[in-house]
């Protein structure tokens, strides 16, 4: 039978200490620490957008897979809402569900944020709960009190795996704390700013992305909630965002940063896009998306690499490390854990 723990909500509308259930509690299950993994890792499994309200199978698929590292790369549950309560019981109801224990108990599971559990749809630094949502959202994923992560404004962090040799690290962005509000056509579609002081990152995020960028490491994922490879849209992708996306290519180029790639979620599909820039090698970004949300209208991707996929996905990125050029797969997994789409290259590729 499973355990479970019930909490009351503290002033600070974090998890507050064991108590008896009262009717205006919240209950969460009983989730254990994740076990860190031992020595180097080469299985990162990936997924985005999963309503509490529904049942979540391909969890069990990825489950099974063995991975060293699950990432949530937002829209976790379904929050929006400014009701603390609202956005709690929601992350409790998630806690409950079979599926998500069972991919906790399958590896460790980190996370960021999208526009739907940050608390509104699509939104950014215009958001008034913020800060109340982060101390729910880090105390959901059992963010150490002493992490630095609470630290500073957003949820910005990084991980590093593995020895010198087969160093992974994870960059998880923040997309929501700062981002500037997103324009409009006269079709309500969202078009490109171009003004030099709209920002997705903020200053804070970005001077630590450069200094995180300078550390050695051999392969460096970053972990996005919107798609940063793909071609616009209308709809929230970096291309919004023209500035920023070339900050970021420069970025990487300035640090000599080898091995970056990308991973993604939020448009409830999976696809692989590959950009090709001056004066830098090729820019993955694997979007593996939803875990309940499918799209059904495809919209086309100048930079797509092969098809795309729209039945209930989770991504993978598996590495090779026994060959000289480690090989580093970009792949699919349906509900069954079946592949639906596996793309290779070798390390040498995304290296100055």
């Amino acid at each position: 039978m499973k355990t479970k723990l019930t909490f009351l909500l503290s002033i600070g509308y974090g998890l507050s200490s064991l108590t008896s259930c009262k009717t205006d509690s919240v209950l969460l299950c009983n989730r254990p620490q994740h076990v860190e993994p031992q020595g180097n890792i080469s299985k990162i499994a990936f997924g985005s957008c999963s309503s509490q309200n529904k049942e979540q199978p391909i969890l069990n698929a990825a489950a099974e897979k063995k991975n060293d590292l699950f990432v949530y790369l937002g829209d976790n549950i379904y929050g929006d809402t400014e009701d603390m309560n609202v956005l709690l019981a929601k992350y409790g109801k998630l806690s409950c569900k079979a599926e998500f224990q069972n991919l906790l108990n399958s590896c460790k599971v980190i996370a960021t944020w999208d526009d739907h559990d940050y608390g509104v749809n699509d939104g950014g630094v215009e958001y008034s709960k913020k800060e109340e949502s982060k101390n729910i959202f880090l105390d959901f994923w059992n963010e150490p009190k002493v992490s630095e992560r609470r630290n500073h404004q957003g949820i910005y962090t990084s991980y590093y795996y593995g020895d010198s040799v087969h160093r992974v690290q994870i960059i998880l962005l923040d997309l929501r704390t700062f981002r500037t509000p997103l324009i409009t056509n006269a079709n309500d579609s969202y078009i490109p700013n171009a003004d030099s002081a709209a920002t997705m990152l903020g200053a804070e995020q970005w001077l630590w992305l450069q200094n995180e960028f300078q550390q050695p490491a051999q392969i460096r994922i970053v972990g996005s909630s919107t798609q940063f490879g793909r071609s616009l849209n209308g709809y929230e992708t970096w291309a919004n965002f023209p500035v920023e996306q070339e900050k970021m290519f420069q970025t990487i180029r300035n640090a000599q940063a080898n091995g970056v790639i990308f991973i993604s979620g939020d448009v409830h599909l999976a696809e692989l896009s590959k950009r090709l820039v001056p004066n830098l090698y090729p820019i993955y970004d694997l979007t593996s998306s939803g875990i309940t949300q499918l799209e059904e209208v495809d919209i086309p991707n100048t930079y797509r690499v092969g098809n795309v996929n729209f039945d209930y996905n989770v991504g993978a990125l598996q590495i090779d490390w026994s060959q000289t050029d480690p090989e580093i797969f970009f792949k699919i997994y349906g509900l069954t854990g079946n592949e639906t789409y596996n793309h290779s290259i070798h390390l040498s590729e995304i290296h100055f």
